[in-house]
This record gives structure tokens, sequence and C-alpha cells, in this order.
């Protein structure tokens, strides 16, 4: 490849070095082991991680085999990698493969410490407790959900799995096979971690879903803020029934003219949460003890947060949605999910959600990092106006058209094509704080979006050509109507 190549690889997927820096090993050793504990990577030496400026290296040689000499004597078990060189405008640089291991997981090893990494965006951090134990399970070929627990054939019922089993395929559960053709219980009759969270008392501690309807936009406490608020604990299957209730008994249905007929529009559409709610129930780390999978309605959005990012060590946030790879965290639990026409096994659930809100300007969003997954559907009937089939509309409240439902139809037509959907509901938060009527600067804006100044000017510059925002006078800057 040649050096502008290397810019087009994710970040996730490469690091800079600028030399080999012997004496500090650890600086670029740490992700030979999170790339070979993830999914694979590049270290590209030569350049510099900051600046990204071409340096080259010097001797090829001898950084080749010391890079070598490093990788054998300090990542325990050896991962797969492969060292090559080249030439660019007349500097060497040498470009260093890990390939992704199968014998997680991959420790860096130094004054008789061992120490696994994994990959969190563009950096390699330690790999937390529940994450080390997850590369310990896919270094043995397990999953959580595979594993023996405590529990004996007989000590749990299974009444609601064996109901359902029935009215979905139409087939009788049969106790003298299934409960290990199912993966329920191995062939010493101790019943698998997922046969315990599929069971009626779901007793596993980390088998809860929290679910509350605050009061606004933003979270606060449960005993001031919150309109309902719901613990749920059971089988798996209960999990998802209830959490789906939830929603919809703290949603409103509004309304939308289509020719002569008056059509009834769910807030959130329930194909697309119902999907979100089995990826949290099916895909969520149950390692992380004390953890549980939290519902948050707000006026405006629904939050899904599940324990665990993802499996690859990857951000969704900066991945493409539809090529998003299926990864099964617990393979019985899916396995069983797709049996009974829960989930699709060619993992296109997320595009789903997506297509879902085909008619309305804003879109689901998806968020991870190494510990949490967070889907975040937009309220269809808190800003109706936003609905493509019929953008004149009365609202809940009663208007034709409020201030805020005004700035979000001019905010998406403008830049929903331009910027992140990250960036642009932290715009529409932005603008309920300062409305039309008050002036904000560049450093309230750094402020707000936790940014850089270079990135706050550029965002000014952003909503200043597109009609946005007016200058008046100096550094203060007003909405647009």
């Amino acid at each position: 490849m040649k050096l502008e190549d290397y810019k087009k690889v994710e970040t996730t997927n490469i690091d800079f070095k600028v030399d080999l820096e012997k004496e500090k090993p650890k600086s670029w050793l740490k992700s030979v082991s999170a790339f070979a504990n993830t999914k694979g990577g590049i270290i590209l030496f030569g350049i510099d991680d900051k600046s990204h400026e071409a340096k080259g290296i010097k001797d090829v040689v001898k950084t080749t085999e010391k890079i070598s000499e490093l990788i054998n004597a300090r990542i325990e078990p050896l991962p797969r990698y492969e060292l090559n060189y080249f030439e660019e405008d007349g500097k060497n640089f040498i470009e260093l493969e890990i390939g992704d291991g199968p014998i997680t997981p991959y420790f860096y090893v130094a004054d008789g410490r061992k120490e696994a990494f994994i990959r969190s965006g563009n950096q390699s951090i330690p790999a937390p407790a529940h994450m080390l134990q997850n590369l310990i399970l896919k270094g043995k070929n397990v999953t959580f959900d595979s594993l023996p627990s405590e529990y004996n054939i007989g000590d749990l019922s299974f009444t609601l799995l064996f109901a359902t089993i029935k009215d979905k395929t139409e087939r009788k559960f049969d106790k003298n096979r299934d409960y290990i053709s199912l993966g329920l219980a191995d062939k010493n009759n101790k019943l698998t971690n997922g046969g315990v969270l599929l069971s009626d008392q779901g007793p596993l501690n980390q088998s809860k879903v929290v679910c509350t309807r605050w009061n606004g936009l933003k979270k606060g406490s449960i005993k001031e803020d919150a309109l309902d608020d719901k613990e749920y604990t059971g089988s798996l299957i209960s999990l998802l029934e209830n959490a789906d209730t939830f929603i919809k008994n703290n949603s409103k249905n509004s309304w939308r003219i289509n020719g002569m007929d008056r059509v009834e529009c769910e807030d959130y559409p329930i194909t697309a949460r119902r999907e979100a709610i089995v990826n949290a129930l099916i895909h969520r780390d149950y390692q992380i003890l004390g953890s549980e999978i939290h519902i948050d309605m707000y006026d405006d959005r629904l939050e899904i947060i599940s324990p665990g990012g993802m499996i690859d060590g990857t951000q969704i946030q900066n991945l493409e949605i539809g090529k998003v790879p299926s990864m099964r965290r617990n393979t019985i639990i899916s396995d069983i999910f797709s049996r009974l026409h829960y989930m699709d096994r060619r993992g296109s659930g997320l595009s789903r959600i997506i297509e879902s809100y085909n008619d309305f300007m804003e879109k689901p969003r998806f968020l991870s990092d190494e510990s949490s997954f967070t889907v975040i559907f937009p309220n269809k009937g808190y800003s109706p106006l936003l609905n493509l089939n019929n953008p004149v509309q009365t609202g809940q409240n009663g208007n034709i058209v409020s201030d805020e439902d005004y700035f979000l139809i001019k905010l998406y037509k403008n830049l929903g094509d331009k910027l992140r959907p990250k960036t642009l509901s932290e715009l529409k938060l932005f603008f309920m704080q300062f409305q039309y009527d008050k002036f904000f600067t560049r450093e309230d804006i750094k402020e707000s979006f936790n940014i850089k100044n270079s990135r706050a000017s550029e965002l000014l510059s952003i909503l200043l050509n597109n009609n946005m925002i007016e200058n008046i006078g100096g550094s203060k800057y007003r909405f647009k109507r």
C-alpha cells in the first residue's frame, strides 16, 4: 500500500509510531496485544502518531529484527503477525500487521506481570475484568450461556418457555431430549447459564430490566422526576414482553392525515423497539456482575442501554450500519430466540430499526464503548412535523408549528445529510437551551459539545453557511428563524 492508502483504514484498526521506542516497547506492544485480542490491525512505523507526518525509519533491517524479538519475548501466546517494509519519497516505512488470534487472551508480559489489552475506538486499553473473562471463553471456544450452572434439571421451572415453544412452533417440548438439544442443560443434567436465564425464576442477579419514564428531556431522581418506573426479573421471555409493555403503556399515539383517512402513528414502531429489546437481551454481557438493561423514556426519545459493547472492540457509531457483521455473544439464547421467531439469523436487525424510520427525518442512533451498547429512538409523536408523509399537521400540544418543531424541520432539511446523528441531537438540545431570543458564543458551543476550539469554529461556520444562525455583532450569535 501507499501512505495515502493507510489514511483510509479505520482508526480502530491502525496505529502510527514514529519509531520503535526500544526503551518503552509497551507503547506499541500493547496495541499488538489489543489487535490480537479483537479483530486484528496494523502498526505503521515511521509516521508521527500526532501530526501523521511521514518521518521514515533509518535502519529498516535492525528495526524489523527488533520488532520480531520484542513480540516473541513480550507477547504470550505468540500472535499471528507479518512484517513488511516499503519506500516512498526516499523514506522507509515498516508495516506490522497483526491478525486476530484464536487463542485469546494475548498478554503483554513484563517484570513478571501479564496484562491483556483491547481496542476501544482508536486506543489500546487494559481489558476490564468482564472483557478478560470473555477473551478467556473465546480462547476456549465457549460462550457464557453454554457454561454449566450450579442448578440441576428440576431445580427450576420452564413453564413459560415450554408454552412459548408450543405457541410459536406448534411443537411440544420433549423433556427427555430437548433440554440437551436446545442447550438448556449439559450431559450431566446441569442447567447451563442459558437455561437458567430462560427459566421462569431467572435467578441470576444480573438478569434484570430497569424501566423508567422520565418527566422531560433529562434524567433526574426517581422520587421527583420519574412518571413511572418498574424493575423486571424472571425468564428472558417475560423480560421481553414486560419491557415492551412498559414502553407501550408510556407512549402516546399521534396521528396524520392520509387522503381522507386519519392514520394512527406510534411514538416508537413496535417492530423496531422489540428488535432493540431482543438484541439487548441476547447480545448483552452477562458476566458484568451487578449490571442490568436500562430502558429510559423521555419526552423526545427512548434509550435502551445494555451491558457490554461490541464483541470485536469496535464502536458501532464509527461503522456503516448495513455492513455491521452479525456476532453472537450468547449462542444458546440466540438460537432459541431465533426458533421462537424473535430474531433473524441473518443479522439484519439494526437495518430494520433504521428502515422503520423511513418516513421520519430523524433516525435512530447506535452508540457503544467497551462496557455498554445504546440504541436511541426519536419519538415520532414528540415532533410530528418531522413526519415526511405529512409535514403539516397538529402536534400533541395543539399548535401547528412550535419553535422547536420549526427549528428541527430546518435542522434536518439543511444539515440532515451533512452532520453526524450525534451532532444533530446535540444541536437540538443546544437550541432548546438558547431558543431564538438568547445569544451564544463559540465558547458556549465548545463547552456544550465538549469539543476543541477548531471544531467549535467549524460548527459555527456550518451553521452560518446553512442559514441556521446569524451574527449579531462581535462574537455573538443567535438562532435564525
